[in-house]
């Protein structure tokens, strides 16, 4: 069609040339015959032959002719893709009605098409001037007082259904004249109900919010459809920027103390968990170990009724021994638990200065180590007590033994005057044996033959042979 409408142009064009070109040739052979006519030359007229008339009729009817095409061409028009068109008439205005992209016939020389883009468009404006900044600047006032830049972003598209409304109604351009104002305007007139902060953070939304539907229903009143608002940036005074990065800090700063005291908190938590655990532990591998000691003390007890060969001395430096090693060991739990307090204290309080949360991290640490440092002074003193019970009990046993059996401690004492001493034999009164007859048997060595016999005949039956024996050694 587009084709067909330069080729009616042409044609209509055309014609009117061959006219214009018929005239002009008629003309111009009549001004030739008056030429010749004029010249008085013996035959010319017979040269000029007669006048040929000037031919209008044929230039009326192709004139006529060459606006059939044009009339036609004109009244053909296209309404391009994404653009949509209105028809108005020199007449009546405005015609109601929508040209989409296509083809249509209008009435020539009395309507004419006007076409708008009815793609989507964008109007925006900066927040604060700039060397690369061609748009507008829009700057409000807050509640405040204080003037912010705004860097806004509105995309809108017309109404395909209301252009003849805009077109007979709205200024041109639509851009510049309605949405420009309208936008400007719904931002002036509701950030004065909001402060700053509100503006910059924490209603930032709800701002944006208000202000897309204010915008939206205005220009949706005047056919334009506001499909986006968005709000780019907020430039802020220039102190006010520095003192509101100042509090931001804080806050942030303010919230990782936050984080970190959930975080201690929770290790709080796991060491007084642990502590249990570690308790309970000790606890039970303190009452296995006292209970292994016992078996083995009741062991070593049932052992010693059975066992002659004790000796008075070790039975005595083995209790005393036992005692302070209890003492010792008392004493040194004693301290030992003392200083562990002392410690956790002032590390509690060295932790209760530097933070609220420490202090308390270390107030638990403390206990539990308290805690634990006393089931060990417990455990220990238990199973000190347990052994020096055990001990309590073999010497117990011992004595029960020496006592039943007095000659042991004779026998032990043989033992230690002499290593090669095998066979002891024990007189049956129970008389004093080393304090008399043993002692006069060892010297009877050194006396005469005689002598040594009249000793041992003095001596009782029994002492002799143990003299006998001790002679043979």
């Amino acid at each position: 069609m587009f084709a067909l409408k330069w080729l009616l142009m042409a044609a209509g064009v055309a014609m009117f040339g061959t006219a214009a070109g018929v005239v002009g040739y008629d003309v111009y052979l009549a001004m030739q015959f008056q030429k010749l006519m004029g010249s008085g030359e013996p035959g010319a007229a017979e040269k000029a032959g007669t006048r040929r008339p000037l031919r209008w009729p044929l230039a009326a009817k192709l004139f006529g002719w060459a606006w059939a095409p044009l009339l036609l061409a004109m009244s053909i028009t296209f309404v391009p893709a994404g653009s949509g068109g209105v028809r108005i008439s020199q007449i009546s205005g405005t015609l109601p009605g929508t040209l989409y992209p296509g083809v249509h016939l209008v009435m020539p020389l009395v309507q004419r098409v006007a076409v708008y883009d009815l793609r989507d468009r964008l109007y925006t404006t900066n927040a604060a001037p700039g060397a690369a900044a061609k748009n507008e600047i829009l700057n409000v006032q807050t509640r405040e007082g204080l003037t912010i830049g705004l860097a806004i972003s509105v995309r809108y598209r017309l109404d395909p259904q209301r252009l003849g409304y805009i077109d007979a109604n709205l200024a041109q351009p639509v851009d510049s004249e309605i949405v420009a104002p309208v936008v400007s305007t719904a931002f002036r007139d509701l950030a004065p109900n909001y402060v700053v902060r509100e503006v910059f953070s924490t209603k930032r939304d709800e701002f944006r919010a208000k202000t897309t539907k204010t915008i939206t229903d205005r220009l949706g009143a005047d056919g334009i459809l506001v499909k986006e608002v968005l709000l780019r940036d907020v430039h802020l005074p220039e102190e006010y920027a520095k003192g509101l990065e100042g509090i931001l800090l804080k806050e942030q700063e303010s919230e990782r103390m936050e984080f970190e005291t959930a975080i201690y908190e929770k290790q709080v938590k796991v060491a007084e968990l642990q502590a249990e655990a570690e308790k309970a532990r000790q606890l039970k591998h303190s009452e296995a170990d006292a209970a292994s000691r016992v078996i083995a003390a009741k062991a070593e007890s049932d052992a010693m009724q059975y066992t002659l060969p004790l000796k008075q001395k070790q039975i005595e430096e083995s209790r005393l021994e036992a005692q302070a090693r209890k003492e010792a060991t008392v004493e040194n739990a004693e301290a030992a638990a003392e200083s562990k307090i002392t410690d956790s204290k002032a590390e509690a309080e060295r932790r209760r200065v530097l933070a609220a949360a420490d202090a308390d991290t270390a107030r638990l640490n403390a206990a539990a180590n308290a805690d634990t440092t006393r089931l060990n002074a417990a455990a220990n003193a238990e199973t000190i007590r347990l052994t020096a019970a055990a001990d309590a009990e073999r010497l117990q046993g011992e004595a029960a033994v020496l006592k039943q059996n007095p000659m042991l401690i004779q026998k032990i004492i043989a033992e230690r005057l002499s290593d090669k001493l095998q066979i002891i034999m024990v007189p049956t009164d129970g008389r004093n044996f080393f304090a008399s007859d043993v002692l006069r048997s060892a010297f009877s060595a050194g006396l005469p033959p005689g002598a040594a016999d009249e000793t041992e005949q003095d001596s009782p039956a029994p002492a002799r042979k143990q003299a006998q024996v001790l002679k043979n050694k």
